[in-house]
């Protein structure tokens, strides 16, 4: 892919031009947290607790809580 987002000759990035702005915003701001440790060590943590495969269970006390029968 090349630096203004485009694969090849024919290729490009398909996404709306109002979100064009915010794009180049998170980019950014991606090339300048990308390389610290800190933000690595959060984003794997995310990565594991909330966007991984096997998600964790929740207990939904209330639910338990109702009774489901008629």
């Amino acid at each position: 892919m090349s630096k203004i987002g485009r694969f090849g000759e024919f290729g490009g990035q398909y996404i709306p031009e109002t979100v064009m702005t915010a794009v180049h915003e998170l980019e950014k701001a991606y090339d300048k947290y990308k390389d610290d440790p800190e933000f690595n060590k959060e984003l794997q943590e995310l990565y594991h607790n909330y966007a991984g495969r096997p998600s964790m269970l929740y207990y939904a006390e209330k639910d338990d809580q109702r009774s489901w029968r008629s």
